[in-house]
């Protein structure tokens, strides 16, 4: 009888750690998680294009992401998917010396596993042109779509809408 209550107290605590463990894996992210684990994800994908990681910042999208880009509203880049996608980034990037982005405000909505959100960042590039370094300075309004997977959420679309773009000589 002392084997049948031993096994069974070992079985009932090993059930017990089971049920703990798999409730604390499957905890529901309070919406405040939510929206730091997002704004982290956008501030991660600024700071990767700034550093010119572009392979590192492919990870932070799904496999199909759409990206756009509009400049003073007419559409001017339009990719899916994220291969193409880091080489477009990469032929862009081996344009720009320096790159320096500052985001500000974002806002999101949540829906189980999808979020949307818009952010808006200063954008601030330096090319040579000419043999003179020159620096443009873009305002943006990024609006995203973004799913959660595997355990964490990625950018599935991002439209960048350039409503202020302003190019002027670089004076050091």
């Amino acid at each position: 009888m002392k084997y049948n209550f031993f096994a069974g107290l070992i079985l009932l605590v090993s059930l017990s750690t089971l049920a703990t463990t798999t409730k604390a894996q499957n905890k529901e992210q309070t919406p405040f998680q939510i929206k730091e684990e997002l704004r982290d994800l956008v501030d991660t994908y600024a700071s990767l294009g700034d550093e010119k990681k572009i392979s590192e910042q492919m990870k932070l999208f799904t496999p199909d992401a759409s990206y756009k880009v509009f400049m003073n509203g007419i559409e001017v880049a339009n990719t899916t998917g994220t291969a193409k996608l880091e080489q477009e980034f990469k032929g862009h990037a081996a344009q720009v010396k320096t790159y320096f982005t500052l985001n500000g405000q974002h806002t999101v909505r949540i829906s189980g596993v999808a979020a949307t959100g818009v952010s808006f960042s200063q954008l601030k590039m330096i090319r040579e042109k000419d043999g003179e370094d020159t620096l443009t300075d873009y305002s943006v309004r990024y609006d995203d779509k973004y799913v959660r997977q595997n355990g964490k959420w990625l950018i599935k679309e991002r439209i960048g809408n350039f409503l202020i773009v302003d190019n002027k000589p670089l004076k050091n």
